[in-house]
């Protein structure tokens, strides 16, 4: 089953794209899961063992921000197309809706001096000096800043910050149990990044922004595992009358585009992809190197772990693969009954 999909997957490895990967592939009620090759290989080699935390980077936007704003919609206490002004009075354009944030539709433009170099405060502060740029509403491009900017209405809503929010609201009931933004044992994750001092990060976020905002950033900085994805897109694809955290008919929303003229091809949070009869599927990637595709109509989903980013982040050649996994895995799927 799905053999040209995970034969491209190994490849990843065998030819040295990553040092290692872990994959799960859910169909119906079958789940198969694999892990190959290396935790890192610096400063030595590490074989890489089941169960280890990945710093998914960017997967935080769907499986948490996303999530708990859907939930938030679900129980009344957001609205996606009030002016983010309604929950954040500082923020610097009354144009802008939760739609614009989520979909990255916004247009957000605007240069921040030595940004890595600022406090979380002092972040949040330089963010809100911001504008809106050419193609507002017209055009998606995808940037943290919107998520950011989300998780500070999730607080705003609250009263929590985002990543305490996410934990209580969606991976506490939901049972992943496993995920945190707070490694206790840096032995447990995958490390990512070589520094230029050569400090190798491990149990610490990769993103500059999510280690400056800490708690309060919406955009990275969740660690997870193979398991807790899969039970998390279990969840999602579930058609269970009484589906914790967000119904199940808000959820068949998202298989839409939710861009603000419904042409923009993303959906709330989500990036789509199709298959070749056209079936949308949710799709999102992370700069470390994870990938979760789902297709809530077929009961089917990829989920892809790596640390792409160990020991170089000018790893290109792993973008074009992924792309090719996208590709082949929606065409195969389409075949496997």
């Amino acid at each position: 089953m799905f053999t040209q999909t995970t034969t491209l997957l190994s490849q990843m490895v065998t030819t040295g794209v990553v040092p290692g990967m872990e994959w799960a592939l859910i169909h119906g009620e079958t789940v198969i899961k694999h892990v190959e090759g290396k935790a890192a290989v610096v400063p030595q080699d590490e074989p890489l063992r089941p169960g280890m935390l990945y710093d998914v980077a960017s997967l935080t936007k769907v499986v948490g921000t996303t999530t708990v704003l859907l939930h938030l919609m679900e129980v009344g206490q957001l609205d996606v197309d009030q002016p983010v002004v309604t929950y954040l009075p500082e923020f610097f354009d009354s144009r802008v809706t939760v739609r614009h944030l989520l979909t990255h539709t916004a247009a957000i433009s605007g240069y921040i001096p030595h940004r890595d170099q600022l406090t979380g405060p002092q972040l949040i502060n330089a963010l809100m000096g911001l504008h809106i740029g050419a193609r507002f509403g017209q055009q998606v491009r995808y940037t943290d800043l919107g998520l950011i900017f989300a998780g500070l209405v999730v607080e705003a809503v609250t009263g929590m910050p985002v990543q305490e929010a996410i934990t209580r609201l969606v991976l506490r009931p939901l049972g992943m149990r496993h995920s945190t933004f707070t490694p206790k044992n840096p032995a447990e994750c995958v490390p990512t990044a070589v520094m230029p001092d050569g400090t190798v990060l491990r149990g610490v976020v990769h993103d500059p922004k999510a280690r400056q905002l800490q708690r309060r950033c919406g955009s990275a900085g969740l660690f997870t595992t193979l398991d807790d994805l899969v039970t998390f897109c279990q969840w999602l694809m579930a058609d269970d009358p009484q589906h914790p955290v967000v119904n199940s008919a808000l959820i068949d929303r998202l298989f839409a585009d939710w861009t603000p003229n419904g042409m923009l091809g993303r959906s709330f949070g989500w990036d789509l992809r199709y298959t070749p009869t056209g079936r949308r599927c949710l799709h999102h990637t992370g700069y470390t190197g994870p990938m979760l595709l789902i297709d809530k109509q077929a009961h089917d989903a990829l989920i892809l772990l790596t640390n792409r980013v160990h020991p170089r982040q000018d790893n290109h050649a792993f973008i074009d693969r992924r792309a090719e996994v996208v590709q082949v895995y929606l065409a195969e799927k389409e075949s496997v009954s």
